[in-house]
């Protein structure tokens, strides 16, 4: 069965929910409902313009605000946050599969951090457990008074920062907290609720789970798409299960359309097609999504699906970059038809447009540049800002701003 490139965007961008227009309730049950239906939401510290998990959310619900998502990862515990492919609000209804990550991952971090890390780490974890025991919740500056801090950079952390980062991504400890962006540490038992953690899951349980529940959310994929959308099971488990899947015809192979003409083998769920053509068609409504959007996370199936080539180039020395260092897809319809560099400049209370840039053959008219500006206002308000500022030349790569669309 083929799905063609179109329905395939259709349905994809209906799977992450940015086929509807983000309208409606943004917090409690419906924030929840939100999360759960696209799996987890990627926390960040870059705050150029928002926050990574709060620009997601934002993109799918325009009332949406930050003080919104607290609530459910500090009073109700309904989110808990750990790991997927990076740092993540997951709903905690999920945490009893966590328990093979925590596994997996007290078995390799060790070995691997003892090198990447300073060495010593280990050592210090019983301590750090007896004195959260012992006093409370803590953060990294609470803990290693007697270690030597470094310059060296962000990721240079003292031993008791790694002890706190090691039993948290291992399970003995959660995030309770955030104060600013620092995390503070309690004990699993105390932050969890009660009926997650007696959970116990065996094995083979959680990697059906976790297939499933990542086909689910992506609508179609390969086994390679499908083990890195948790980043918990290994590609060899996930081949294995879906050889399994295929006989008990639980799951079917398919191909479907890239944007070049070309066809990619993946696996879905039975009547995929017929979901495509249920999906609704993607609102006009132009929006700004976050460099770590989950749509966008597997660059290279955003390139397949949409022809979009993107890359962070944080790490790019400015003479070489393209693009400014962290820039903003832009989403139209199903299409990505650009991308923006800008800046929250919170003394001025304006949102800073440096650059635009059109994808090849969009044409930046009147039309599009409204619908932008329109955008781009209800992110300045979302952000705390009261209006825009556009550099000069700020349009990019010679389209005139009165072309026809």
């Amino acid at each position: 069965m083929r799905l063609e490139n179109a329905l395939a965007r259709r349905l994809f961008l209906d799977k992450h929910a940015l086929s509807e227009a983000p309208v409606g309730p943004s917090k409690g049950a419906e924030l929840l409902d939100l999360i759960q239906r696209i799996g987890f939401v990627q926390v960040d510290s870059v705050r150029t313009v928002e926050r990574a998990h709060h620009m997601i959310l934002f993109a799918r619900r325009a009332s949406y605000r930050p003080a919104h998502l607290a609530p459910l990862l500090e009073r109700d515990r309904a989110l808990f946050e750990h790991w997927t492919h990076d740092a993540s609000v997951i709903p905690t209804e999920f945490f009893p599969h966590w328990q093979l990550r925590f596994a997996r991952d007290k078995q390799h971090l060790q070995a691997r951090w003892e090198k990447w890390r300073r060495n010593g780490f280990a050592e210090k974890a019983d301590d750090v457990l007896g004195h959260i025991r012992a006093n409370g919740p803590c953060g990294s500056s609470d803990v290693g008074a007697d270690e030597k801090r470094s310059s060296g950079g962000w990721w240079d952390w003292h031993p008791s920062k790694t002890a706190l980062e090691y039993l948290w991504r291992s399970g003995a400890l959660a995030v309770t907290r955030r104060e600013g962006f620092r995390k503070i540490y309690d004990l699993t038992e105390r932050v969890i609720p009660e009926a997650a953690l007696a959970a116990q899951p065996p094995e083979a349980e959680t990697t059906d789970w976790l297939c499933r529940m990542a086909l689910t959310r992506l609508g179609f994929a390969t086994p390679g798409e499908i083990a890195n959308y948790w980043q918990t099971l290994r590609p060899a488990e996930v081949r294995t299960w879906a050889e399994d899947a295929l006989k008990r015809g639980e799951i079917e192979p398919i191909e479907v359309g890239c944007i070049d003409g070309t066809w990619r083998k993946c696996l879905a769920f039975p009547g995929v097609r017929d979901a495509a053509l249920a999906a609704p068609e993607p609102t006009g409504r132009l929006r700004v999504l976050s460099p770590f959007d989950p749509a966008l996370r597997d660059r290279q199936r955003a390139e397949r699906l949409f022809g979009f080539h993107y890359r962070i180039e944080i790490f790019v020395p400015a003479p070489k970059r393209v693009y400014g260092y962290y820039v903003f897809p832009l989403l139209e319809g199903d299409r990505l038809v650009g991308r923006i560099d800008m800046t929250a400049h919170r003394g001025d209370g304006v949102l800073d447009i440096a650059a635009l840039w059109p994808e090849r053959g969009v044409r930046w008219g009147g039309g599009r540049q409204a619908r932008l500006e329109a955008e781009l206002m209800r992110m300045a308000r979302f952000t705390g800002l009261e209006g825009l500022r556009w550099a000069d030349g700020w349009l990019r790569d010679g389209h005139p701003t009165g072309a026809v669309e």
